[in-house]
């Protein structure tokens, strides 16, 4: 059995600076950040590995440049798209993602970065932490706490954490919300934090769940159907004071 212990970092959809990530609070394992373009990830491994992810994120980015300049559709559209014959893998694995929660395929880049960069340095660090705007990608071998951020306001954002432990990852853990950052969202949720064996599906389930949330009324209705619908591990959703959960979740509390 892995030996027990805790690091923190916060979940959620961010925006910019991403001040949060100096809150993170975690000296076993070593941290740095590498940007490619719009591609700003935070990453924990058991050494400084930039080298490695620069080179992983501009070559899983060409593939999807290179496919999107062929395929607009796959850009803009709201709704799932089939991928065309000779798709890199990337744009596949978000492309399932979006059909199964019914949603644009764009709404899974974040995740499908993030895993793809985090696979890709478990072969130099046995455990990978990929932070990408709020989404992550886990490897870990030990019991980690990833603090719920529902916005300033929130009375859930530093009180409350995911509890996540070394025999759930690998795993994706995805943020979307309605009310914090700038990202497309047709709901009003503070936060939808889905968990699942694949990142972009967390993301993209992520996102169809807060496009449903309006008003608070509607997290008992998502969270019931969530399990059924969209194949994921669990979901947590914040509006305004309410919360609901379901799946494999464990909130325990920050201190």
């Amino acid at each position: 059995m892995p030996a027990a212990g805790y690091g923190i970092a916060f979940l959620g959809n961010m925006y910019e600076p991403r001040t949060y990530r100096h809150r993170i609070s975690e000296d076993d394992l070593v941290s740095f950040d590498v940007t490619v373009r719009e591609t700003d990830l935070y990453i924990r491994a058991q050494s400084k590995l930039e080298k490695q992810a620069l080179e992983s994120i501009r070559r899983h980015r060409e593939a999807l440049e290179n496919y999107i300049r062929e395929n607009s559709l796959f850009l803009h559209s709201l709704e799932p798209v089939e991928t065309a014959a000779g798709a890199p893998g990337i744009a596949r694995e978000m492309a399932e993602a979006a059909n199964i929660a019914g949603v644009g395929p764009m709404a899974a880049v974040a995740g499908a970065i993030a895993e793809a960069v985090g696979r890709d340095l478990l072969q130099f660090s046995p455990e990978i932490i990929v932070e990408n705007g709020g989404d992550i990608f886990m490897q870990t071998r030990k019991t980690r706490k990833i603090g719920i951020y529902a916005g300033e306001s929130s009375p859930f954002t530093g009180k409350l954490a995911l509890e996540v432990t070394a025999e759930d990852t690998p795993l994706g853990i995805c943020t979307s919300s309605g009310t914090v950052g700038h990202s497309l969202s047709l709901g009003n949720a503070d936060a939808v934090i889905v968990i699942a064996t694949s990142t972009a599906l967390a993301d993209t389930a992520a996102t169809a769940i807060c496009n449903k949330i309006k008003t608070a009324a509607d997290i008992e209705n998502e969270i019931n159907n969530a399990g059924v619908l969209y194949s994921v591990s669990g979901v947590i959703i914040i509006k305004d004071t309410e919360i609901g959960i379901w799946g494999n979740i464990k909130l325990v509390g920050l201190k």
